[in-house]
């Protein structure tokens, strides 16, 4: 294989030392070709990747789920050395119950990423993007400190985010972890990152956004322009099955058929594809320095096709004329990863079923003599002070003061924001842990520091609680501790809250 990389192929500086083709070809459809036991011919599926690397499209996305993409991968690093290419992949770690995933997580940590090594035949990973279940769950953030232990060791180059919402890849970096990049769902279908501030907040933190799903499972090209919706007997991939949820949600057959119509009458002003087409528009957003492009090596490539990106541009008119077609589409609900963590579920099962089981408790619970139950955080105020998170009593739960301590540590930096979103997901673990949700929460307590940080406050109050509405104060108060913002206290009710 010859290292000519096309010079028409754009590219972006992920970090100072990692240039990348800002089209990234994706290996999740691996998992797919290997489903039912499937074994692929490993060597031959990679030199199936020798020809997108020839066109410039020297960066490739997997994950330690996606079958055996990572050992492909892997083959075709070591045939043609670490310079080949970009190869990216993620960490989705197994939820464990109580109390065995806490246990040696900084070695699970490590295993994970040793495995990754040895699978890609590297001494550094190019790109680790890891995914969090449980926002309430905190250990997420200790695999993140671990991780970046390991990438500040020179295992990993760049730490990234999967599937992480704006106010919790906010509290991420406010809380010290360095994040080059998220990868969420952005196509013509799904704009959530830029309706909810996700694009806004990467231009400000420097964080590049890697966007899959962009032609929706392949909906948003021609072969289903003015063709009537397909029924599940003609759906052939995941892919097709997980993105007909998005276009139900979006507004159905028709509502897709409308944008597809408009797509289409832009694609033949510059004689490119619809896929091109659906693709510029979202390589053309803030913040975004690479969409993903799945390919089943060795079976369908569209190296030709993803070429023509790089020849043309949309123009501001092209822009507003997709724009204004959107704008009939209803929004698809909840923030960036949020069908991965709540209803509705656009999977591919229309579920978790395929991912989890169950989600774990996010804290340990005792239960006393007389049947009350008591949780505990592990901050190390509780057991100075010799108090509990959350006491259930029958069907009321009385959560202490909470401020962001995670151990021994304040998460969220000085940001008041990413502090409020840190103790909310607290109190929503200790509920969790007891049965609960906040749903459930029927009285909070707010004290902030300083009153300049009250609005801010309140308005993540807002945004966490908005379809619950408990009774609620919020004052100015000497909060212990000079790192903390904002304390908060909450009392729940079970079955309080509809579900």
């Amino acid at each position: 294989m010859s290292h000519h990389r096309d010079t028409a192929v754009e590219r972006w500086d992920l970090a100072p030392d990692l240039s990348i083709s800002r089209v990234i070809t994706g290996l999740w459809q691996i998992a797919d070709m290997e489903r039912e036991g499937k074994k692929l011919d490993l060597a031959a599926t990679a030199r199936a990747m020798e020809p997108y690397v020839e066109a410039g499209f020297t960066t490739f996305d997997m994950a330690d789920h996606y079958g055996s993409a990572e050992e492909i991968a892997g083959l075709f690093l070591n045939k043609h050395g670490a310079d080949a290419g970009q190869l990216f992949t993620k960490w989705v770690p197994q939820l464990e119950p109580q109390p065995s995933r806490r246990a040696d997580l900084r070695t699970k940590v490590r295993k994970a990423v040793e495995r990754a090594l040895e699978r890609m035949q590297t001494e550094r990973l190019d790109l680790l993007q890891f995914h969090a279940w449980n926002y309430a769950d905190p250990s997420y953030l200790d695999a993140l400190f671990y991780l970046q232990e390991l990438k500040d060791e020179g295992l990993i180059r760049c730490l990234g985010m999967t599937n992480t919402d704006t106010a919790h890849l906010r509290l991420i970096v406010d809380s010290g972890i360095e994040i080059a990049s998220n990868q969420v769902c952005f196509s013509l279908l799904d704009q959530r990152p830029l309706t909810n501030g996700t694009t806004a907040l990467c231009e400000q933190y420097g964080i590049t956004l890697l966007a899959f799903g962009t032609i929706a499972g392949g909906f948003l090209t021609a072969r289903w322009l003015d063709r009537p919706e397909p029924d599940g007997d003609e759906l052939e991939t995941w892919s097709e099955m997980k993105y007909r949820r998005f276009i139900r949600e979006a507004g159905g057959w028709e509502a897709l058929q409308s944008v597809l119509r408009v797509v289409h009458r832009v694609a033949q002003r510059h004689h490119v594809s619809m896929a091109n087409v659906a693709c510029r528009y979202i390589l053309d957003q803030p913040a975004v320095g690479g969409i993903i492009i799945g390919a089943r090596l060795g079976i369908r490539a569209h190296i030709d096709d993803n070429l023509a990106l790089f020849r043309f541009q949309l123009g501001e008119a092209g822009r507003a004329e997709i724009a204004a077609a959107l704008d009939a589409l209803r929004p698809i609900p909840g923030d960036c990863g949020d069908e991965y963590r709540r209803p509705p579920f656009m999977t591919a099962t229309g579920d978790l079923s395929h991912h989890i089981e169950t989600l774990p408790a996010p804290y340990p619970v005792t239960t006393g003599t007389s049947g009350r139950q008591r949780v505990s955080s592990g901050t190390v105020w509780e057991d100075l002070a010799g108090f509990s998170r959350a006491v259930r009593q029958g069907n009321r739960i009385l959560i202490a003061g909470t401020t962001a301590t995670h151990g021994a540590r304040a998460i969220g930096g000085s940001n008041p924001v990413s502090q409020t979103h840190f103790v909310i997901d607290k109190i929503e673990g200790a509920l969790q842990s007891l049965g609960s949700h906040l749903k459930d929460v029927v009285r909070t307590r707010v004290y902030v520091r300083h009153e300049s940080h009250a609005e801010a406050v309140a308005r993540v109050h807002g945004e966490r609680f908005a379809d619950v509405r408990p009774a609620n104060t919020l004052v100015q108060a000497g909060i212990i501790g000079a790192e903390y913002l904002v304390e908060m206290e909450a009392e729940a009710i079970m079955g309080g809250g509809k579900r």
